[in-house]
């Protein structure tokens, strides 16, 4: 597929530019309609996914926000973006604790239920005061 290659076992990466012009087109959700703009693709892949990460590749806190994710059940699709694309991402929710306008690393972000989690120290937050398995049993992710 176009724009698609396995980075890993458990990820891919997806190339978020348009694809040339072809005859035949995929129904696959990790297709591509060409008029789509990067930020279309992100938010449709937010939407047709109950978990998925967006990550650079090699990065750690993703092997780390996976291995989490796997220990409880869940196993998230993982998508590899380069830099230009990561600009494209919804921002993580604002910080409680930091309030001023400094930059945030976009990247990895997990999505849940198509609402942004954050990085993996949002995902471990959310672990530790015992409300990510109830999220993930409300979008569909886990079953218990």
């Amino acid at each position: 597929m176009q724009g698609l290659r396995r980075c890993s076992n458990d990820a891919v990466s997806l190339d978020l530019s348009p694809p040339p012009p072809t005859a035949t087109s995929s129904s696959s959700s990790l297709s591509f309609d060409a008029v789509e703009s990067v930020e279309t693709r992100i938010q449709r892949l937010i939407s047709e996914h109950p978990v998925i990460i967006f990550s650079r590749s090699s990065c750690c806190m993703c092997h780390v926000m996976k291995k989490l994710l796997a220990t409880i059940g869940v196993h998230p699709t993982v998508i590899e973006l380069d830099d230009h694309e990561i600009s494209a991402l919804p921002p993580p929710p604002p910080s409680h604790d930091n309030d001023d306008a400094a930059p945030r690393n976009l990247a990895p972000a997990v999505f849940i239920g198509g609402t942004c989690v954050g990085g993996l120290e949002s995902l471990v937050a959310l672990h530790l005061s015992g409300h990510l398995v109830p999220k993930l049993v409300e979008v569909g992710a886990l079953w218990v």
